[in-house]
């Protein structure tokens, strides 16, 4: 039996909400040259494969915070759908949180009811620096949320991550990540052998990456 790591990877992979393409490099909105490109929002077309995201994150949340959550807070705006459907089935309150307040209105942050000193749980569908998700937290913190950690689908797992998580103290959890991606892809032929030490190189230096 797969690994819920491996499952997921096979699953986007299968979809094509994660398209690898060592050969023939795109280009990210920030400029680098990436061999790897993932667009979870796909997985929302799929029954079945959003079920098992929705289930993935729903059993994580559940073992690492039992019942001492008040409400799921989704990252606008790929987390928004996940995040609800993960708060349904904890049947507990959904709110969001936008990249930037809105400009008309009541000028809001963070969308939907808000109580200080709730316990959240922030779900996320992709962490690549992670800066636009600790973002998100530090909102709600303002907010005077007590934030218990993030949940995501998926993670590129790059160092300066890694780092931005642990200095912002935000416990970070993903149903996978860019380790098994690779290695679940090697097995099913879905890349060559000699493209895999391409997708390493990469990962340990993206932003030069290609240039």
């Amino acid at each position: 039996m797969k690994t819920i790591e491996r499952l997921v990877a096979e699953k986007l992979m299968a979809i094509k909400a994660v398209k690898l393409q060592p050969s023939n490099p795109f280009t990210w909105a920030s400029g680098w040259h990436s061999p790897i490109y993932c667009d979870n929002r796909k997985t929302l077309a799929y029954p079945e494969v959003r079920t098992i995201i929705k289930t993935g994150l729903v059993s994580t949340i559940q073992r690492m915070y039992g019942g001492k959550i008040d409400a799921i807070a989704g990252v606008a705006t790929g987390a928004i759908a996940q995040g609800a459907l993960v708060a349904d089935a904890l049947g507990v309150p959904f709110l969001y949180v936008r990249s930037a307040p809105k400009d008309h209105g009541m000028g809001n942050l963070i969308e939907g009811e808000v109580k200080e000193g709730w316990n959240v749980v922030v779900v996320e569908d992709l962490i690549s620096t992670g800066m636009s998700s600790l973002k998100a937290v530090a909102a709600l913190r303002d907010a005077k949320v007590n934030v218990l950690g993030m949940v995501a689908i998926f993670t590129y797992q790059f160092p300066q991550a890694q780092q931005a998580f642990a200095d912002a103290n935000v416990e970070l959890t993903t149903l996978s990540n860019y380790s098994e991606l690779v290695a679940e892809a090697a097995e099913l032929n879905y890349i060559k052998a000699d493209e895999i030490e391409v997708l390493k190189q990469w990962r340990a230096n993206p932003s030069e990456w290609g240039k």
